[in-house]
């Protein structure tokens, strides 16, 4: 059997003495295009996690312990971290796949949801994408058009019935809208490639005007086009006001979007710090569990006030 396929090489290079931007020119024809970063404007706050602590559920898990953050409207904050510091506990914590947190333990607009359900909390405005794009964030088998329905539900009447041609028409304007390269609505999501899956599940989010949105690991395994394509949505939601929580474990995705920077690590998560004050080797430090643990509350404090 012989393989056939319309990969070609655009080039042989030294990475030495390669640039990002060189280097996208060869991947995707291009430099990816430059993200349009304004200072933010925090709002009132959205998601409000109190003394967030949850034992651990398998051995080879991590427990949280006091967790105390926020977000505000209209701010990127991100978590940076070594993966299997807690990042995974924490999302499941905030999007209600776990909901053994203590009342009052994480409140949206100062509702408590910390043990309602990932539907309630979807009603109130939070809005998550995961880590694990098929599996979680898409069923393989099923086509975009129904994969749609795992968080979009304004195309299924009360009595339950399923608009079919409300579907495909989401599915498709999400296609359109992202850019996304697939078959059209009836293509199956194990079909497209990681970054084109991943662009269809921001973009579903994305386009449900969520107030809150919670990104782990966006643009993981993506090429730079698309990453450069989503940051760039991530943006645009929250020049529209969103909160957004985003966790990555690439530092430079991080402080190139983000306008506060947290770090889990073991568990616990450290006080903020604007980006503009961050530096890398301050946040690899923290990333060891490094940080003073009793300027938590007066870093709080000193972004209510700003």
């Amino acid at each position: 059997m012989r393989c056939v396929t319309t990969a070609r090489c655009t080039g042989e290079v030294d990475p030495t003495r390669e640039t990002n931007a060189s280097l996208s020119r060869l991947m995707i024809g291009a430099e990816p295009p430059e993200l349009a970063h304004r200072p933010a404007q925090p709002g009132a706050v959205v998601l409000a996690l109190r003394g967030l602590s949850l034992a651990k559920q398998n051995p080879f898990g991590t427990a949280l312990a006091a967790i105390d953050f926020e977000v505000r409207a209209g701010e990127i904050v991100g978590v940076a971290g070594v993966s299997g510091n807690g990042q995974q506990e924490l999302m499941a914590a905030i999007s209600g796949e776990d909901p053994r947190a203590s009342p009052g333990s994480i409140t949206l607009f100062g509702q408590d949801i910390a043990q309602a359900s990932p539907r309630k909390r979807r009603l109130l405005g939070l809005h998550f994408v995961p880590e694990e794009r098929l599996g979680r964030g898409a069923v393989p088998s099923m086509s975009l058009a129904q994969n749609t329905l795992l968080s979009r539900t304004e195309t299924v009447s009360r009595s339950g019935w399923i608009h079919t041609t409300a579907v495909r028409q989401l599915a498709g304007k999400l296609i359109a809208s992202f850019k996304v390269q697939a078959g059209g609505p009836d293509a199956v999501a194990k079909s497209l490639s990681g970054g084109n899956l991943q662009k269809f599940i921001v973009g579903r989010e994305i386009d449900a005007g969520p107030k809150l949105l919670v990104v782990s690991q966006p643009t993981w395994g993506v090429d730079v086009g698309a990453a450069a394509q989503i940051r760039s949505a991530l943006l645009k939601l929250r020049d529209e006001g969103c909160a957004l929580l985003l966790v990555s474990e690439e530092l430079e995705e991080l402080f190139e979007i983000s306008d506060r920077l947290l770090v889990i690590a073991q568990g616990r998560v450290s006080p903020s710090v604007p980006v503009a004050e961050a530096t890398v080797a301050m946040i690899g430090e923290r990333m060891s569990g490094l940080w003073d643990a009793g300027s938590t509350s007066a870093s709080r404090v000193g972004h209510a006030q700003a």
